[in-house]
């Protein structure tokens, strides 16, 4: 009985941790966004292959996933927040966290591979022009690319 107490306040101080890294990484995820939408999109509007429509297509497309993104980050401030949460049992705190964190993972991963297809479009473009030198200083070779 008393190693069932034991155990069971373990597993609960585990699972609260748990979740205390999960949001802590939900928020670096943000982070991560902000930072790839920064530095791809500023790269971007030096880039002559995009049309300033296109530019503008491409910044709606990046302030939809930050939007998204900044959602679920109030959504997981809502669910950690004690006077908020105090409705849901652990179980169901722990069950909203975990899908708040791999839906901003999809989101992170959904910013790098629209900032990837969206610089392959200038690849494609200078490489048409005889322009290659120009863009692989821009945006770098593929093994210095940061996405």
């Amino acid at each position: 009985s008393q190693g069932k107490e034991y155990y069971d306040a373990l597993k609960s101080v585990h699972n609260l941790i748990k979740d205390a890294r999960k949001v802590k990484e939900t928020i670096e995820m943000v982070s991560e966004i902000s930072k790839i939408y920064a530095t791809s999109y500023n790269k971007m509007l030096t880039d002559k292959n995009f049309t300033v429509v296109e530019l503008e297509a491409i910044g709606e497309g990046y302030a939809i996933l930050l939007k998204e993104s900044g959602n679920l980050l109030s959504d997981i401030k809502n669910i950690v927040t004690p006077s908020n949460g105090l409705s849901l049992s652990d179980a169901e705190r722990m069950d909203v966290i975990d899908k708040i964190h791999a839906k901003m993972a999809d989101y992170r991963n959904l910013t790098k591979y629209y900032s990837k297809k969206s610089i392959s479009i200038s690849y494609i473009r200078s490489q048409e022009k005889g322009d290659m030198e120009r863009i692989r200083s821009l945006y770098g070779d593929p093994s210095e690319r940061y996405w």
